[in-house]
């Protein structure tokens, strides 16, 4: 097979901008080798994606498939941060009425290779009777797959010993080396949710199952830099051939050519202004992503402890209910010191900022690479999903603290969320962990080595692929 042959990869990930925007990152990085891409997703979601860099634009066609009306799910909902927690699963019934257009695309189109996420369990039976190759891509990281299950057939039959949420405060028996790597009780029931049949008709733990074991290809968002002994017990969990494709670090380069001369620039030249203000190193940038929602309790809790840190602080907050609202006084009181943005942020323009010393993160993978690209030094309060797992990980790592919580309940107090952020940003005690956060930088922002895993990649597409 010719080295030099182009490959048309057609790529679908599920509904979600944190599952979005990384695929979005590895199509431009196989675009840059002059591949074709046919980026799979619904109307609204393409159009808030970030814009393309002008010389890719020919190389990478959305397509664009509309979702089915579908009871309980509201109306113009494309992604899960257009739902409740509570209506996913009505995007996943939804999700899955995408099978018939999306096989007539595959078939009128003939991909060589899809990459798919774990969402859809249908896909890879239409891919294979279709004749084209298939990627398992989650965008996880390998010790929380690894966490999942002892193997892909095992994942989709519920054969897990762990049973009640006490089992799951512990590494699982599979794992045959020392880690800390568990959930604390409360994040264990929530935990145990992913694996319960949801209203579409399967758990979300199952549609991992079968994303996996239906692949010719497993790729994860990771490295050996990071992980190896991780990333070699993928391999033997699940019998597949495991590329990992880099950490896929987004380019504050591109991000700039692509907004440059947008509105999300003139949003950047609103708030630089308060940054440069701030001495290098001294502010807290606090967000949690596009999926995590406030109680009033932790709104109420999170406000108080940064006000009494006394640091400089930039808090993106989203309100999960309009009801919510900041302690009284509280806007007032931290005037000049501190700014509560509650519209879109360039998270990667203020993460790259010298002043910026510490990101209070929920430890989402794809906040943790961003953060850690710049060696910005961690406190971490994890809400859901793998993130409890990110962050036993990197407080062993000891790029970060955790804010302590109630075992039980996952409630956490003012005065622990200011402790927390004056060690890990301004007192001797967390030096460790601001000039570890610098050291891991060098992997986390090395472009060239994730660019060169993402060549062997290819390099894999095009061995496997059929003539």
């Amino acid at each position: 097979m010719a080295c030099n042959r182009q490959l048309h990869i057609a790529i679908f990930p599920w509904l979600a901008f944190g599952h979005l925007i990384p695929n979005l990152e590895l199509a431009k990085l196989i675009a840059q080798k002059g591949h074709k891409i046919s980026f799979i997703s619904t109307p609204r979601n393409i159009d808030r994606l970030p814009k393309l860099p002008h010389n890719l634009c020919s190389s990478i066609t959305f397509v664009k498939l509309s979702l089915p009306r579908v009871e309980n799910l509201p109306e113009n909902s494309e992604a899960t941060s257009d739902v409740p927690v509570e209506k996913v699963p009505y995007l996943k019934i939804a999700f899955d009425g995408l099978h018939q257009p999306l096989a007539q695309f595959l078939q009128a189109s003939s991909p060589d290779w899809i990459i798919y996420d774990f969402a859809p369990h249908w896909l890879p039976p239409i891919a294979a009777k279709l004749g084209i190759s298939r990627v398992c891509f989650l965008i996880f990281n390998s010790w929380t797959v690894c966490f999942l299950g002892s193997s892909s057939l095992a994942i989709i039959n519920g054969d897990d010993p762990r049973t009640k949420p006490e089992d799951f405060t512990v590494p699982p028996e599979w794992i045959p080396f020392p880690s800390n790597l568990a959930y604390r009780l409360h994040e264990a029931k929530l935990f145990l949710n992913v694996a319960q049949v949801n209203a579409s008709g399967l758990s979300d733990l199952c549609r991992t199952g079968w994303a996996i074991s239906g692949c010719d290809v497993f790729v994860l968002r990771s490295c050996f830099e990071i992980e190896s002994d991780w990333i070699k017990l993928i391999g033997e969990i699940h019998q597949k051939p495991v590329v990992p494709i880099g950490l896929l670090p987004p380019s504050l380069q591109d991000i700039n050519k692509a907004e440059d001369s947008s509105s999300d620039n003139n949003i950047w030249v609103t708030i630089s202004d308060w940054f440069g203000k701030q001495d290098k190193g001294s502010v807290v940038y606090v967000a949690f992503g596009s999926e995590v929602s406030l109680s009033q309790e932790e709104i109420t809790e999170l406000a108080l402890g940064l006000e009494l840190s006394g640091l400089p602080f930039f808090w993106v907050l989203r309100k999960s209910d309009e009801s919510c609202e900041l302690p009284e006084g509280f806007e007032e009181r931290i005037k000049g010191r501190g700014i509560v943005w509650t519209s879109w942020a360039p998270q990667l323009r203020i993460l790259s900022h010298y002043s910026v010393g510490g990101f209070l993160t929920h430890c989402g993978w794809s906040s943790i690479i961003e953060g850690l690209q710049f060696g910005r030094a961690l406190v971490m309060l994890p809400f859901q999903s793998d993130q409890g797992l990110n962050a036993r990980i990197f407080e062993e790592k000891m790029v970060g603290k955790e804010i302590p919580r109630d075992e039980e309940n996952g409630s956490f107090t003012r005065n622990e969320v200011a402790k927390t952020l004056r060690l890990v940003i301004l007192e001797d005690e967390g030096r460790i962990c601001r000039d570890k956060a610098k050291e891991i930088s060098k992997i986390f922002g090395d472009k060239e080595l994730h660019h060169r895993y993402v060549d062997t990649f290819i390099g894999k597409l095009l061995q496997f692929s059929k003539p």
